[in-house]
């Protein structure tokens, strides 16, 4: 199936690098000039936990995108998801399909522009980081999990699963809203580890933020499960244990998951610390905390938190573990 890929950052361009490499046909699609320039110039360059290569590809802006195109896999930024979808839909016929390879709930944003019908949903879980123009770095693994917004297991779902396992073993769900809305929880903790500059397996063995980070695990998960939501477990990630209050049991495996990786800080502190942007803060804590309060439940710790990255954001604040200090605050 004929591929394009809206975002070639961190995670669409390793993703698609893999593919190319595979044989599939691949074009990326992305509004950094001096990246488009530099795949169509040099090819794009993957190195990290598998090796370093490079492969051949080409890269359009989104302005010189054309159509008709067939599937589609997202990989934007949460706040960039309307524009993305503004810029795709004059491409998309009836047949055509989106798949969203982001952080968050876009799924819902993207089925209520184009439809459901042309919709599946992703969960993704490995680490890699845009280094630089035509550069990404692969590191670590983690899982990928297909899934139809109605949890049903469609021919196409076992033919993009085929596709995409050129990267990586690709699972299908009947549950992938279970998955997303697990990913979106945990989430809130890569969130909070961004408040000290400090690998995340550092951060989550710190007395004074391992006290918190349960809690917030815990506030979040009340809107999945008021919506009626199985949250499942993923690779470093085990809901339950949270659940049982086994902090220290569920803190630890997110910490051995971490030393393992080459990549120990999340894309948070990165586009913080070293890319000085704007996070999605507000398109995936916002969004628990919007669906939270719109069910009538209290999320004090997660709204402290978006005022702590927002004011990281805007240089107003250090990233220091003190800061797990003033999000715990909130509870007093």
């Amino acid at each position: 199936m004929p591929l394009t890929i809206y975002g070639a950052g961190a995670i669409g361009g390793s993703l698609g690098a893999y593919l190319v490499r595979a044989g599939e046909a691949v074009l990326f699609v992305d509004n950094n000039r001096e990246h488009v320039q530099a795949i169509n110039t040099h090819g794009l360059k993957i190195d990290g936990v598998r090796g370093e290569f490079v492969v051949s590809a080409k890269a359009v802006l989104p302005s010189e995108l054309s159509g008709p195109l067939e599937t589609v896999l997202l990989a934007v930024k949460s706040q960039h998801t309307v524009d993305a979808l503004s810029q795709l839909l004059p491409h998309l016929t009836p047949a055509s399909l989106v798949v969203s390879l982001q952080n968050g709930l876009n799924e819902e944003i993207i089925a209520q522009r184009i439809g459901a019908e042309r919709t599946i949903g992703a969960f993704i879980n490995w680490a890699a980081d845009y280094i630089g123009p035509g550069h990404i770095r692969h590191g670590g693994e983690g899982s990928l999990y297909l899934g139809e917004l109605d949890g049903s297991i469609s021919p196409r779902l076992v033919q993009l699963q085929k596709t995409l396992s050129a990267f990586l073993p690709v699972q299908i769900t009947s549950n992938i809203w279970g998955y997303l809305w697990a990913k979106q929880v945990y989430g809130s903790l890569l969130f909070a580890t961004a408040l000290a500059d400090l690998p995340v397996y550092e951060v989550v063995a710190d007395p004074v933020a391992h006290a918190v980070l349960g809690d917030l695990i815990r506030e979040a998960m009340q809107v999945p499960a008021a919506l009626g939501i199985s949250v499942e477990s993923f690779d470093e990630f085990d809901p339950l244990l949270f659940q049982q209050h086994r902090d220290e049991e569920a803190l630890e495996k997110i910490a051995t998951h971490f030393r393992g990786q080459i990549k120990t800080k999340t894309g948070v502190w990165r586009d913080i610390a070293v890319r000085r942007r704007r996070t999605e803060v507000e398109g995936i804590i916002g969004m628990t905390v919007q669906k939270g309060e719109a069910l009538g439940l209290s999320l004090p710790l997660h709204r402290q938190l978006i005022r702590l990255i927002h004011e990281l954001e805007e240089g107003k604040r250090s990233m220091d573990l003190q800061n797990f200090q003033v999000l715990g605050a909130i509870q007093s």
